[in-house]
């Protein structure tokens, strides 16, 4: 990107520069908690206030944002090292980074978002020998068919900061169609329960930020998809800080946050498998 890129306020644009905004920043300030070198450059190249970003996330936004991509690095990675020629895909992609971060030379990447959104995409970042953009809703079973995908190779799906938006009957819906097209692969997303969306839907309400507000809660992922369907199997779910080591020079309002999210459960993440 040897040019600046203005954007304007209040767009979807400006939406999916949250996320990024937050793990280019945070990562500089705790680089033991993700490097995201693409993210920083991307950001640098923007012309374009960020302070309201800075406003309405705060510290706890901020480091909120690396703790997830952390969590989906090493889920992908780990995967990775028992299927190294997996497909990855990335559903509801946005600006995200991942690729960038765990690819191993050898995975074929897919990064699937509405046509607006992988059309701003492209603006920052451009598709790769391996990885290529799908201009798909993620709940439009379409791209099922437009990815390479070798059962004997595996498939992982990352989902970040997207199903809590949608209905139930929704993600019920895609998951269940996953297990059936995809037997043997796995899909790891965040998720909360109906407290913890109603808790942040009013700290995003009246930020300024532009954002749609959650939707999905999840408080017990086991037996919620295993009522959706036998070839669900929930691999493992923890809380969204379960064994994050709390850094020092957090503020104490950030680490309260963080250890009243573990003793309420208000997020985590699920992986599941889709059984044959």
């Amino acid at each position: 990107m040897p040019e600046k890129v203005t954007l304007q306020s209040e767009t979807v644009q400006e939406t999916m520069l949250i996320p990024l905004w937050g793990r280019a920043t945070y990562s500089r300030q705790y680089p033991e908690m993700l490097t995201d070198p693409s993210a920083e450059e991307i950001i640098a190249h923007l012309d374009h206030d960020f302070r309201p970003f800075a406003r309405a996330l705060g510290e706890y936004g901020g480091i909120a944002y690396l703790v997830q991509a952390r969590r989906f690095d090493k889920s992908i990675t780990a995967y990775l090292a028992e299927h190294p020629q997996a497909t990855v895909v990335n559903l509801g992609a946005g600006l995200d980074t991942t690729f960038s971060r765990v690819d191993n030379g050898q995975i074929r990447w897919y990064d699937i978002d509405l046509p607006d959104a992988i059309a701003f995409r492209k603006r920052l970042i451009p598709e790769t020998e391996r990885s290529a953009c799908l201009e798909r809703s993620a709940f439009d079973q379409s791209w099922f068919d437009e990815i390479a995908f070798d059962p004997a190779r595996g498939i992982f799906i990352i989902a970040g900061g997207l199903l809590m938006y949608f209905d139930e009957s929704e993600v019920r819906n895609l998951f269940t169609a996953l297990a059936q097209r995809f037997p043997g692969g796995e899909i790891r997303f965040d998720t909360m329960p109906k407290l913890g969306i109603a808790l942040v839907n009013r700290r995003l309400k009246g930020t300024g930020v532009p954002t749609m507000r959650f939707a999905l809660g999840l408080w017990r992922p086991q037996r919620t998809l295993a009522a959706w369907s036998p070839r669900l199997k929930v691999m493992d779910a923890c809380g969204f800080y379960a064994g994050v080591p709390r850094n020092p020079r957090w503020s104490n309002a950030t680490k309260l946050m963080m250890n009243l999210n573990d003793w309420l459960k208000t997020g985590g993440f699920v992986r599941v498998r889709f059984l044959p």
